[in-house]
């Protein structure tokens, strides 16, 4: 099958006419077929699209029975077609009907040809049909054969994803706009119904065909060299790379930018005739089809670190940096995103943001707390999630259970449409509880408290019923500024605070940066691990001026009222006392100045570095009160980081290790009279917060729309009987075993909702 004089970048210019006529779906597809096999050579031209129903369909065919289009249909997993659209891979063979896959249809005529090649049509490593090319002759085909044909798939591709086939298959779809379900990670509660706005929206490449072959060589050898010389300077320079995880980012990145095979493919692609944008995009959809497909996580993962790569080459080919769609949001957006920092969600438009989707991010990372704080439902660890969807695209986010739909068909947005009613009756019975004091069967009072870091949270204290704020986020302010907030400005946000709490008691936590909580106007440090590194009080006391700005507009916001402060990531008391110390030089500085002070300052320690464990009645001592991070606390008691989605999941908090850990500072908290509260985010999951009501904690702080159903559970529950159950197992030894089974036995049993 030598090719035609001219070869492929002639065939792309004729399809280029072809997709500009004035002509229906059906005789353009046609056109093209005819095109396609007089220009390779082919007795037969066939093209299949995969539609919405995972069914193949001849759509058309130069060389088969044209009576068989439309009406030849099979399988996404029969025959020879169907293998290629199952494994995204070109199919050659010079003897099709000796392949075991070979299915004969008799309607299309095909059983006198022998040679055979089939390449994916495909967007994003999605496959959208399959493209055939036959002869009668047995014959094998060459790589410049296969490598053309390829390059054809991709503008038929683009034909398919624009929905111009619709039409030719009444009451289907093609597969690019097929429903699609897939279920995550929960991160956030609650069912979010709108349509897709991309954090980081794909770039769109307009112009597929090349007008000057060898101009498009040069830019992309152009571009290709500013890539490797930007990544190399970033690597080099080792600043704004923040982590060490990072830099291994980078480094793959610069390897595979460096990598022979994938730049010969690309220039292969623009030798055949198509522009250097659609040359790149055609190169990392086949690369992303494959690596979508692979089993081995290790190598599904390096297709961010490609995507990336790609990506770049395509802002340097047209000229402009990402952007982000940062700022006004349409009505009823669900954000989807690879990845996003709490910052980035911070900046959008709360209003009219109803869910959020990301391919990264466990229910214990800063980007799902921020969420359940807004209120926000979130689904995290949904694999290839940017590619599944386009901008515009109806999506439902189920918060609960973790689940995605995409482009969900009238049946299921009915089915969702009725749980949110539900669900509204449910927050409805919740907020009837709202004044009832939070009493347990037996008589045990539980302080239901709320978690917060934006003025906007604050709402939720009269909505809810809550106590009060157990703790108050400060870096969040400091996160969504493009500076070093003031002394004036702080002052002015605690200010606010105290007012909008009125007499309710507020725990303000001093700045917790550090780790994945990076400002965007600090340099960034390389740390090898930074959750264990510079961070939190650690920061504070290395660099005093810093806390001490901090802790002088808290004393002057709460002159004349009660004020409790807490420092994160204490490791020893020492720190503890270092702190205390630097409070009292600032009370001493607003005493001399004649500035009042608030009547009464309390200062805390939060419980989450494991040393604590071993120092808990000398801090229970020295301190005013107590709070346990048991997100950070599990993190470190199991060595599991928690933004690590393949062990952020492996231990359970209500396994007999970790409930030990708790009941211990629990109860040796309240022997030295230290009030002790828990403010981690499993303080406001019912069945956990049960356990915890079980192991002595009287205090919980959480989540605004975790007061309700927690609440519910209170109500419902013997203290005294779930205290005997814990004490009983955990007595007894488990062997790290979870008592969680064991406790929705009880609750059960006991009428108790969780």
């Amino acid at each position: 099958m030598p090719a035609a004089p001219g070869g492929p970048r002639l065939l792309l210019r004729r399809l280029r006419e072809a997709m500009a006529e004035p002509v229906s779906a059906q005789a353009r597809l046609d056109r093209i077929v005819t095109l396609i096999a007089a220009n390779v050579i082919a007795e037969v031209c066939s093209v299949y699209v995969l539609r919405d129903d995972n069914i193949l369909e001849l759509f058309a065919t130069e060389g088969l029975n044209r009576e068989a289009v439309h009406l030849t249909r099979m399988r996404s997993d029969e025959g020879l077609v169907g293998l290629i659209a199952k494994t995204a891979e070109p199919l050659s063979l010079s003897d099709a009907q000796s392949h075991p896959a070979f299915s004969y249809r008799p309607e299309t005529g095909e059983e006198v040809y022998h040679a055979f090649l089939g390449v994916p049509l495909l967007r994003a490593g999605n496959t959208l049909g399959v493209l055939v090319v036959q002869n009668r002759t047995y014959r094998v085909y060459s790589e410049e054969e296969i490598e053309a044909l390829q390059t054809t798939a991709m503008v038929l591709s683009e034909m398919i994803a624009s929905g111009e086939m619709q039409a030719l298959a009444p009451g289907t779809g093609s597969a690019v706009r097929r429903p699609v379900s897939q279920r995550g990670v929960a991160l956030a509660d609650g069912i979010g119904l709108g349509h897709v706005v991309l954090h980081e929206p794909r770039i769109v490449v307009k112009t597929l065909i090349a007008e000057n072959v060898e101009r498009e060589v040069e830019r992309l050898e152009w571009a290709i060299g500013e890539v490797r010389s930007a990544i190399d300077d970033l690597v080099e320079r080792g600043d704004g790379i923040g982590t060490g995880e990072s830099r291994e980012v980078l480094e793959t990145v610069r390897m595979f930018a460096h990598d022979k095979g994938w730049l010969r493919r690309m220039r292969e692609a623009v030798h055949s005739g198509l522009t250097a944008e659609a040359a790149v995009e055609r190169v990392q959809s086949d690369n992303r089809a494959r690596m979508m497909r692979q089993s081995d996580p290790y190598l599904r993962d390096r297709l961010h670190d490609l995507d990336d790569l790609a990506n770049r080459l395509l802002r340097t080919l047209i000229g402009h940096e990402a952007v982000g769609a940062v700022g006004a949001l349409p009505e009823n957006a669900i954000l989807v995103a690879r990845s996003m920092g709490p910052a980035a969600l911070l900046d959008y438009d709360r209003t009219t943001l109803r869910g959020v989707v990301l391919e990264e991010g466990g229910p214990t990372s800063h980007i799902a707390i921020v969420a359940r704080a807004l209120g926000i439902p979130a689904v995290g660890e949904i694999a290839n999630a940017t590619a599944l969807c386009d901008s515009g695209d109806a999506i439902i986010v189920d918060g609960a259970s973790g689940e995605i739909q995409v482009r969900p068909g009238p049946e299921i947005e009915a089915a969702y449409a009725e749980m949110v009613r539900v669900r509204a009756r449910r927050q409805e019975q919740y907020r009837a509880l709202r004044d009832l004091p939070a009493v347990t069967r037996d008589g045990v009072a539980i302080g239901l408290q709320l978690n917060a870091g934006l003025l906007i949270d604050l709402a939720h204290l009269h909505d809810s019923g809550a106590d009060g704020i157990g703790l108050f986020r400060t870096e969040l302010q400091f996160m969504v500024a493009q500076r070093m907030p003031s002394a004036a400005e702080q002052q002015a946000l605690y200010e606010a605070v105290f007012a909008a709490t009125g007499d309710r008691p507020v725990t303000i936590r001093t700045l917790d940066i550090g780790g994945d909580k990076i400002l965007p106007y600090m340099p960034a440090l390389e740390e090898e691990n930074p959750a264990l590194g510079w961070r939190a009080i650690r920061i504070g006391l290395d660099r005093p001026a810093l806390l001490r700005v901090q802790l002088r507009a808290l004393l002057r916001a709460a002159g004349g009222r009660p004020l409790k402060i807490m420092f994160p990531m204490v490791a020893t008391v020492d720190e503890f006392v270092r702190a205390r110390a630097i409070v009292d030089r600032e009370k001493a500085h607003l005493r001399r100045h004649g500035h009042p002070l608030p009547s009464e300052c309390r200062l805390g320690v939060m419980v989450e570095v494991p040393s604590l464990l071993f120092e808990i009645d000398e801090i229970a001592r020295e301190a005013d009160f107590l709070s346990v991070g048991s997100n950070d606390l599990m993190q470190f008691l199991f060595a599991v980081d928690r933004e690590n989605r393949r062990v952020a999941n492996r231990f359970d908090p209500l396994s007999v290790p970790a409930l030990r850990a708790f009941r211990s500072i629990a109860q040796r908290a309240t022997a030295a009279g230290c009030p002790v509260t828990i403010c981690g985010e499993i303080g406001g999951r019912p069945l956990e917060a049960m356990a915890l009501i079980g192991i002595g904690f009287r205090h919980l702080s959480m989540s605004p729309a975790a007061i309700g159903p927690v609440k519910a559970m209170v109500l419902g529950l013997d203290a005294g009987a779930v205290t005997a159950l814990i004490d009983a197992e955990l007595d007894a030894g488990g062997g790290g075993a979870s008592l969680r089974p064991r406790l929705a036995a009880f609750a059960k049993a006991q009428g108790v909702p969780i």
